[in-house]
């Protein structure tokens, strides 16, 4: 009796192409603060002056990593690395209340904030032209 070959391997290397693809990564300084950013993924930015749809390509990269262990860390930028972000929203953070209190003396005082935020879509991470993700 043969047995028949399991469609496992064509499955497990989609699997490992995947992972190796959602372990990829970089490090940027943007807005006076640093962000860890994977690619297909979208995070909060403070205010970018850009219109919605448009791309915003961030040239401060601290560190990269691709899926297959190779980390490169900038001395204190990596040369040629770049990371390209699609705008997708303009947006308010929530809020929060500052209440100041002095006991005995009546004073108190209310403000309130929102953060003024840019939502973007990680769209790639290249390194000299070279899209890793």
């Amino acid at each position: 009796m043969a047995e028949k070959p399991a469609a496992k391997p064509k499955a497990a290397a989609a699997k490992a192409e995947a992972k190796d693809q959602s372990d990829s990564y970089a490090i940027v300084e943007a807005s006076g603060q640093q962000f860890w950013l994977q690619p297909n993924r979208y995070y909060d930015l403070d205010r970018l002056q850009a219109a919605v749809d448009d791309t915003v390509t961030l040239e401060k990269v601290l560190l990269i990593k691709d899926g297959k262990n190779d980390a490169t860390v900038g001395q204190p930028y990596v040369k040629g690395a770049s990371v390209e972000l699609k705008v997708m929203d303009h947006r308010r953070g929530p809020k929060i209340i500052v209440y100041k209190m002095r006991p005995k003396k009546k004073t108190r005082r209310k403000n309130g904030h929102r953060q003024e935020l840019t939502r973007v879509m990680v769209q790639s991470i290249s390194i000299d032209g070279k899209a890793l993700s």
